[in-house]
């Protein structure tokens, strides 16, 4: 028994070891993918200015997504898919792939396609034994679901990348105000908040730094901070984009403007925080009836009841 027991935990010891050594080479570097993606989006802009200035031609679609263009064609949504709100939405949630609209256009077309080949076969196999009326109702509600269910993950993705950026953009105001009152550039200092941040922030920090690289290619240096306010979808990031260029076209100080924003970025937040808290004690209202008043008069008045019946018999 004690020789079962000492072979059990060298087991365990040596698994514990193999999985401690393994994982750190399994995780994903997020931090490097998302600086690559940076990189990436920076060559792109790069490459789209060269490609401008020579007058060269876009470079051909992927293959492997001409099926979903031909039903896109096929449908008449070309529109649909050249909006440029559509972009901004899909931006926002952190899609800024350049198939993103292709794929989401199609995923709303062709989900309610499938969840309607998987009511017919639920109606006729699990369902067959309803009425006709439950099994039609099965049908209208698949094709509901699936006529919704892209819009309701694509809302849902932004604004939970909206939380994020908002819980993150008052500490990266504040590293921009330190970096540009110590004598830094504003693309050295986006340059020096993307490096501060790239851990704590990721995804904040690969917005900043598509605005940097922006900053750097592009010729109007006010689109790149119209786009930053676009891609983010946040009233503080388009305040703060509004600033840097008025003060890009008025030449008033950049520091000030800044802390501004930044004491402003932090007053929001507290009123935010105390507005939550003071909706604390109105939403405890509903389950303390449910769960706790209940609970708290068994307890009270469970033992004067039990006294009550065992005098009564």
């Amino acid at each position: 028994m004690l020789e079962t027991l000492i072979m059990g935990v060298a087991a365990l010891a040596a698994f514990a070891s193999v999985l401690a050594l393994s994982l750190p080479l399994l995780a994903r570097d997020r931090v490097a993918s998302r600086m690559k993606a940076v990189a990436r989006h920076r060559q792109d802009l790069s490459r789209a200015r060269a490609a401008g200035l020579q007058g060269h031609r876009k470079a051909p679609r992927p293959s492997r997504l001409a099926l979903m263009r031909a039903v896109i064609t096929r449908l008449n949504l070309q529109a649909l898919l050249d909006s440029k709100s559509l972009k901004d939405r899909l931006a926002q949630a952190g899609w800024r792939a350049q198939s993103a609209p292709l794929t989401y256009l199609f995923a709303r077309v062709a989900a309610p396609v499938l969840l309607l080949a998987f009511g017919l076969l639920y109606a006729n196999t699990v369902f067959a034994a309803m009425p006709a009326q439950i099994r039609i109702l099965v049908l209208v509600l698949a094709v509901a679901v699936g006529a919704w269910l892209p819009t309701v993950v694509l809302v849902n993705a932004i604004q939970k990348r909206q939380a994020i950026l908002a819980r993150a953009f008052p500490d990266a105001l504040d590293l921009l105000v330190i970096c540009v009152e110590a004598g830094l550039s504003v693309e050295a200092s986006l340059t020096r908040v993307v490096d501060e941040m790239s851990l704590s922030a990721p995804e904040l920090s690969e917005e900043i730094g598509l605005t940097a690289a922006e900053l750097a290619f592009v010729g109007d240096r006010r689109q790149a901070w119209s786009n930053l306010a676009e891609r983010t979808g946040l009233a503080a990031v388009k305040s703060l984009s509004t600033a840097m260029v008025q003060s890009e076209k008025y030449g008033t100080p950049v520091g000030v403007a800044l802390k501004t924003l930044a004491q402003e970025s932090r007053d929001t937040r507290m009123a935010a925080a105390e507005k939550k808290a003071a909706s604390l004690p109105a939403r405890l209202t509903v389950p303390m009836i449910v769960f706790f008043l209940p609970v708290l008069f068994v307890v009270i008045a469970g033992p004067a009841a039990l006294q009550v019946t065992a005098i009564m018999k």
